[in-house]
């Protein structure tokens, strides 16, 4: 369903909102948050506009992409370069309890203000490997604490030591920190990068709401994560542990886990089941029939079916890579 002209932050997959909007659903208060800065590939400029609805937001189109740091580098910049803090969110994440997000945010606040950058760190429930982990240091403030170190993706084993060792978190990629104090560690730590993001917003061409930072400006900036490129190199560096209900939705299992009734089952769409358990039925168009079957991932979209057993949704890039190969011999064949 995630394709590459409506990446799935533009699909409605856990409500009737798509991962966009619910994104932008937490950052409403106008109490609380100033108008979004969206941040996204020029191909869905067109995309952002029709979900946006009569939401006001600046939307900074990048010319191609460099990786998160020089995303956010753009943001930082198309923010003043001030001391307003900046909530940085991924907008193809799942945050069920947003209170206990909105009460994180007021304990990031007191630090993120004297300059501190603060990444969010999600209480992990199961060991997991697909994630970057933080262990957690010192409690520096009430619920913030320095970060001890941040450790890559583990294997099973390190993941379950981490996991009962109960001083670790997830790293879930959300981050606060003043517009100024992050372009300061950008710049003590990766210069070329700030300069290359400088020159695009210097250059840039305004149209509405839309900005276009100059992409032979932007070209030359290294590709680097945030996390490598700015967290992992700085100083005064804390997170702030959470428990919100958070999922990447990297997988079918796991938007299943989020969806799923007393009877395991998720259905979305037109779909008809007859006793079936513990399966996750999806249309995005036909009509799928399912009778007396247990522990399957069904999605059919646009003239797309998938069929494959739960807790192997990871193989779903090889059938990606498949279509891929054929949709290549064919087009050689012609």
């Amino acid at each position: 369903m995630s394709r590459e002209e409506r990446p799935k932050q533009f699909l409605a997959l856990t409500d009737d909102l798509t991962m966009f909007q619910l994104t932008l659903e937490r950052a409403t208060d106008p109490a609380r948050f100033a108008e979004p800065i969206v941040v996204a590939n020029a191909r869905h400029a067109d995309l952002i506009e029709a979900q946006l609805g009569d939401r006001q937001a600046k939307i900074l189109l990048e010319p191609l992409a460099r990786n998160t740091a020089p995303a956010i580098a753009l943001a930082a910049i198309a923010a003043g370069g001030g001391d307003a803090p900046l909530l940085v969110m991924p907008s193809d994440h799942v945050i069920v309890d947003v209170e206990a997000f909105d009460k994180a945010i007021d304990a990031a606040l007191p630090l993120v203000e004297r300059g501190w950058l603060v990444t969010f760190g999600i209480t992990p429930n199961a060991p997991e490997t697909g994630y970057g982990y933080i262990r957690i240091g010192e409690e520096i403030s009430p619920g913030a604490h320095k970060v001890s170190r941040f450790v890559e993706k583990p294997d099973a084993a390190t993941a379950a030591i981490m996991l009962a060792s109960g001083d670790h978190v997830w790293n879930g990629g959300i981050f606060m920190f003043r517009a100024d104090a992050f372009l300061r560690a950008l710049a003590a730590h990766a210069p070329a990068m700030l300069a290359a993001s400088q020159a695009a917003m210097d250059r840039a061409v305004q149209s509405g709401a839309r900005v276009l930072p100059d992409l032979d400006s932007f070209a030359i900036s290294p590709a680097d994560s945030i996390d490598y490129a700015v967290m992992e190199k700085a100083e005064r560096v804390a997170v702030v542990p959470v428990d919100m209900g958070w999922s990447d939705v990297g997988s079918w299992d796991a938007l299943h886990t989020l969806g799923a009734d007393e009877d395991g089952d998720a259905h979305h769409g037109d779909v008809i089941a007859l006793d079936t358990s513990n399966c996750l039925i999806r249309s995005d168009g036909i009509q799928i029939a399912a009778v007396g079957v247990a522990d399957l991932i069904i999605v059919a979209s646009g003239d797309r079916v998938l069929i494959l057993p739960r807790g192997q949704s990871q193989h779903v890039k090889r059938v990606v890579q498949a279509i891929k190969e054929k949709a290549d011999l064919t087009k050689a064949s012609d």
